[in-house]
């Protein structure tokens, strides 16, 4: 599959994100694209608005995993697969936890906290259970 680059650092989170909106049929379909590009949008503006001159950061990919309640909140966050380098990790955890809980404000158009998810990406808990490579400094 060719890959484009959407915006800086985001490929992979944008590639790898799309086939969860695979099993929404309908309308939800467009919902849950739109909500997963907003939340890779949001999670890219809030490590750029971190980042250090480019000279000294280092690249990698970190997979986090988040659970988003329906009302939009933050319920967990962790590192399902680190990227061997722990000041990595840490910053894709800032960013994916800013990005949820509106830390870009400023920094992506409705500022505030993220949107509640789709109810399309709801699990029978009632929450969004995402992993979400996050690809940082490419």
């Amino acid at each position: 599959m060719p890959s484009r680059m959407l915006a800086p650092g985001i490929v992979a989170v944008g590639l790898l994100l799309v086939p969860w909106a695979a099993p929404a049929r309908g309308a939800e379909g467009p919902r849950v694209r739109a909500w997963l590009s907003d939340l890779i949008t949001r999670i890219d503006a809030v490590d750029r608005a971190g980042a250090r001159p480019r000279s000294g950061r280092r690249a990698g990919t970190v997979v986090v995993h988040v659970e988003i309640a329906a009302d939009g909140s933050l319920q967990r966050i962790e590192i399902e697969r680190s990227s061997g380098v722990p000041d990595l990790d840490r910053r894709a955890l800032r960013a994916v936890q800013g990005a949820v809980q509106g830390k870009a404000a400023g920094l992506v158009q409705g500022a505030g906290p993220l949107a509640p998810p789709p109810a399309a990406l709801l699990g029978g808990a009632g929450v969004a259970d995402l992993s979400v490579p996050v690809d940082l400094g490419r």
